[in-house]
């Protein structure tokens, strides 16, 4: 399980500002951003993973640790998840794994 309090980002709005005002992410926690092709880590406080899906939520590419300041891109991805650092190791989280989402 990469969370079990992921937040989804599907506003304009909400995905502008994504994670900009958390100090940090505990670990279960993430947001997931829909519809995203990339990222920047432009004034966050600290590092993250993301994960990048496609429509059919497999995984598509896997960036770990990438500090503030950073940019990334997946295009063939839909979504992303940004999460912990460490989360993409201690899941073992791979390229083409078939992620499921449900409600809280």
């Amino acid at each position: 399980m990469l969370g079990d309090a992921i937040a989804e980002a599907r506003t304009s709005a909400d995905r502008q500002k994504g994670l900009l005002k958390h100090q940090g992410l505990e670990q279960g926690e993430g947001l997931w951003i829909v519809p995203c092709e990339g990222i920047h880590t432009f004034f966050m406080k600290f590092a993250i993973d993301v994960v990048y899906i496609d429509r059919k939520k497999r995984i598509r590419k896997l960036v770990r640790q990438i500090g503030p300041w950073r940019i990334s891109f997946c295009l063939p991805a839909h979504s992303v998840l940004e999460l912990p650092t460490g989360t993409i190791d201690q899941t073992k989280s791979d390229l083409g794994d078939q992620l499921e989402f449900e409600a809280a």
